[in-house]
C-alpha cells in the first residue's frame, strides 16, 4: 500500500506565505515607486543613484547578522523582529518632508530586509524535502508574485489619482497587518523544523562565517554561484533604479501604466515560477539559470526602442520568463549546497558580500545615463546577462557529492 503524500505546502507554509504576501504588497507599493517619489520631492537622477547606493550599505552590514540571528533564535522570531523596523520605515516614508528624510527611512526599512530576507528562503528550505525543493520554491515564488500584481496596480492608482502620501499611508496599514500576524506566528506556533534557540555569541557568529568562507574558497559549486550571482548583481543594479524613470521620461508611460507593467510581469511569474521549479528539479538548476539569463538580452532589445505600452508589455513578459527560470533554480541550488544549520547565515552572507561588490552600481548607472545616453547602462546590463548565462552553463552543474562536502564542512567548523 502506497503512503499518501502530503501537500507540497503545509498549513504552516500557507500562514507564512499569507503574512509575506501582505507585507510585500506594502513593499512593492513603497519600493516600486520610490524613484518617482524621490523625483517628485526634487531629487535628480544623480541624487537617486546616490540614495540607492548609500542605503545599500545597511543590508551589506546587517544581512549576515540577520542570517546568523535566524539560525540561532529561529526564522519566525527573526522575521517578527525585522517587521518592527519595516513598520518604522513605512511611517517615515509617509511623513517625510523632503527626499533626505525618505533616504533615512529607506535605510531603516533595509534593516527589516536584512532580518527577513535570509530567513525567508531558509524557512522554505527547512520545511521542504530536497527532491521537491525546486517545485516548492517555484510555488512560493508564484504566491510571492501575487504582490507584484496587486501592489503596483494599487500603488499606481493611489499615487496618480490621490498622492504618494496617500499611497504610503495605505502601505503602512497593510504592513502593520502583516507584522501582527508574524508576531502571532512567532509566539503562538511551534514548528518542528525551527532550530532550537541558541545564545547569540561572537563565537557562534565566527563559526558560521568560518564555515561559509571555507565553502566559498574551496573552488566548488559555492564559488561559482558566488561569482555568477555577483556579476548579475552588478549588471542589474546598474539599471534597476533607472527603469521607472526611463519608461516615464523616454517612453512616455504614465505612473499608472508603470504599475500595470509591473503587474503584467508578476502575472507571468505567477504562472511560470512553478514550471520553472519543476525544470530545476527535473533537469538540474543550471538549465533554468542559464536559459533565464539568456532571456534578458532579448528583453532589453525589446524594451529600449519601445514607444508604446504594448511594446513595453512584451519586454516585461520576456523579463518575467527569464526570472521564472532563474528564481526557483538559484534558491534550490544554494539550499542544497550549504549545510542546513547555517542556511540563514549562507543566504545573508551571499546577499551582503554580493552587495559589497555591486555597491557603486546604481551610481555608475546614473553616471552612464547622464554622460553618454539613457540607453547605455541598459545595453551594458544586456551584454553582462548574456555572458553570465554562458558562464553558468559550464560552471553550475551540482556534483552528487557537493551536498555531502557542504555538510562535512559544517561539522568540521562546529568542532573548532
Amino acid at each position: 500500500m502506497e503512503t499518501k503524500k502530503g501537500p507540497l505546502l503545509s498549513p504552516i507554509m500557507r500562514w507564512f506565505m499569507f503574512a509575506m504576501i501582505l507585507a510585500n504588497i506594502s513593499s512593492t507599493m513603497s519600493f516600486g515607486f520610490m524613484s518617482l517619489y524621490l523625483a517628485d520631492m526634487g531629487a535628480g537622477v544623480s541624487d537617486i543613484g546616490f540614495i540607492f547606493t548609500v542605503t545599500s550599505l545597511v543590508p551589506l552590514v546587517l544581512q549576515i547578522v540577520g542570517g546568523w540571528i535566524s539560525d540561532s533564535i529561529g526564522r519566525l522570531k527573526t522575521i517578527a523582529l525585522g517587521s518592527v523596523a519595516g513598520l518604522i520605515g513605512g511611517v517615515g516614508f509617509w511623513l517625510a518632508p523632503n527626499w533626505e528624510w525618505v533616504m533615512i527611512s529607506l535605510g531603516v526599512t533595509f534593516i527589516a530586509v536584512s532580518m527577513v530576507s535570509p530567513s525567508f528562503s531558509s524557512f522554505i528550505a527547512d520545511q521542504t524535502p530536497e527532491e521537491n525543493r525546486g517545485k516548492v520554491f517555484g510555488i512560493t515564488n508564484s504566491l510571492f508574485q501575487v504582490v507584484g500584481i496587486i501592489g503596483p496596480i494599487l500603488g499606481g492608482y493611489l499615487a496618480q489619482n490621490y498622492s504618494y502620501k496617500r499611497m504610503y499611508f495605505v502601505a503602512i496599514i497593510l504592513y502593520a497587518s502583516a507584522a501582527v500576524l508574524r508576531f502571532w506566528m512567532a509566539t503562538s506556533v511551534t514548528f518542528k523544523t525551527e532550530p532550537k534557540s541558541e545564545e547569540l555569541t561572537i563565537k557562534s557568529l565566527k563559526t558560521s562565517l568560518k564555515t561559509m568562507v571555507g565553502l566559498l574558497t574551496a573552488g566548488g559549486i559555492i564559488t561559482w554561484i558566488f561569482i555568477s550571482d555577483g556579476a548579475s548583481d552588478i549588471a542589474f543594479r546598474l539599471t534597476s533604479s533607472l527603469s521607472p524613470i526611463y519608461t516615464q521620461d523616454i517612453g512616455g508611460i504614465s505612473v499608472q501604466q508603470i504599475g500595470f507593467l509591473d503587474a503584467i510581469n508578476s502575472s507571468v511569474l505567477v504562472l511560470l515560477n512553478i514550471p520553472g521549479g519543476w525544470i530545476a528539479d527535473k533537469y538540474g538548476e543550471r538549465v533554468g539559470i542559464s536559459i533565464g539569463f539568456l532571456m534578458f538580452p532579448l528583453a532589453f532589445l525589446t524594451f529600449l526602442p519601445a514607444t508604446t505600452f504594448s511594446r513595453y508589455a512584451v519586454a516585461w513578459v520576456i523579463f518575467a520568463i527569464g526570472g521564472s527560470l532563474l528564481g526557483p533554480a538559484y534558491n534550490s541550488l544554494i539550499s542544497k549546497a550549504v549545510p542546513e544549520k547555517i542556511s540563514g547565515t549562507a543566504f545573508g552572507f551571499f546577499q551582503s558580500t554580493l552587495g559589497v561588490i555591486s555597491l557603486p552600481a546604481p551610481w555608475i548607472g546614473a553616471q552612464l545615463w547622464e554622460r553618454f545616453s539613457p540607453q547605455t547602462p541598459f545595453y551594458l546590463t544586456a551584454i553582462f546577462s548574456a555572458l553570465i548565462g554562458v558562464f553558468c552553463w559550464f560552471k553550475l552543474a551540482l556534483p552528487k557529492n557537493d551536498n555531502e562536502e557542504a555538510q562535512a564542512a559544517g561539522e568540521v567548523a562546529s568542532t573548532d
